[in-house]
């Protein structure tokens, strides 16, 4: 091959690439045809697993899952329970208010960007590209779900754009808290007349209709004042380098 035809075949490999990073109109169709196939060795794997767990764990994943069961039957009552009293509530005051939470299980089909372990590609049923998601695993908030190229793209807590509406302590301190592609989030905009203190808890508020109100996010580890409010550095709770699965707030009310 002479140097022509070679540099030739450099500059179209580079146009291409630079094509594929920067243009949606490329970059759409080959994100979906790549994450069909993630997800589809996802299932392959997930397929095989169960297979040999069915035939030579069986015993041992039986006694795991009746214990998981009773305890999921538990919550299931007390939930229950408590969702009968407020609707009891909401008759006995005339209110129309009514609650109706749902969330998702949504798998991880892998990262965005290679070195970038703050972004994820999901795999989910129900997804509107309008809207903003909360992430949760295990009970603690995990970051946001957004759209990009029309997929949806898990922005977890370290990410400088994962950000939504917190409480601070035990008044109740609103702030928003954000990554910052570092170990800490960082909650701003916190009133300067509540008193914030190492250790206190941070939860989600709910104003944002993006996630319930108080679901774990982490605790104060210091706080600095700045033109009149101040600003928490928080220890997160989720700290899961590689997650399978999540679930996806896909209705607050």
């Amino acid at each position: 091959m002479n140097k022509e035809l070679f540099s030739f075949f450099l500059i179209f490999i580079a146009l291409f690439l630079g094509a594929l990073y920067y243009t949606n109109t490329i970059q759409g169709p080959f994100i979906s045809a790549l994450n069909y196939i993630k997800s589809s060795y996802h299932n392959s794997v997930e397929f095989v697993e169960y297979t040999i767990d069915k035939h030579l764990l069986q015993a041992q994943n039986i006694q795991e899952l009746k214990e998981e069961i009773q305890q999921y039957e538990n919550n299931h009552l007390v939930m229950q329970q408590l969702a009968s009293e407020v609707t009891d509530l909401f008759k006995q005051n005339h209110s129309k208010l009514k609650t109706d939470p749902r969330v998702e299980l949504v798998r991880t089909i892998s990262y965005a960007k290679f070195g970038d372990f703050n972004r994820i590609w999901l795999e989910a049923s129900e997804f509107n590209s309008s809207k903003i998601y909360g992430l949760i695993y295990k009970e603690l908030v995990a970051g946001i779900v957004i759209s990009q190229n029309n997929k949806p793209l898990g922005l977890l807590n370290k990410d400088i754009k994962s950000s939504y509406a917190v409480y601070v302590g035990k008044d109740s301190a609103p702030g928003i808290v954000h990554g910052n592609n570092s170990e800490h989030l960082v909650v701003k905009f916190i009133p300067s007349w509540f008193d914030i203190k190492v250790g206190d808890e941070v939860i989600t508020s709910g104003l944002d209709k993006i996630f319930f109100k108080g679901l774990k996010v982490g605790r104060v580890i210091s706080v600095t004042k700045s033109q009149g409010y101040q600003n928490a550095i928080v220890e997160a709770y989720y700290k899961a380098n590689n997650p399978n699965y999540f679930h996806m707030i896909t209705k607050v009310k």
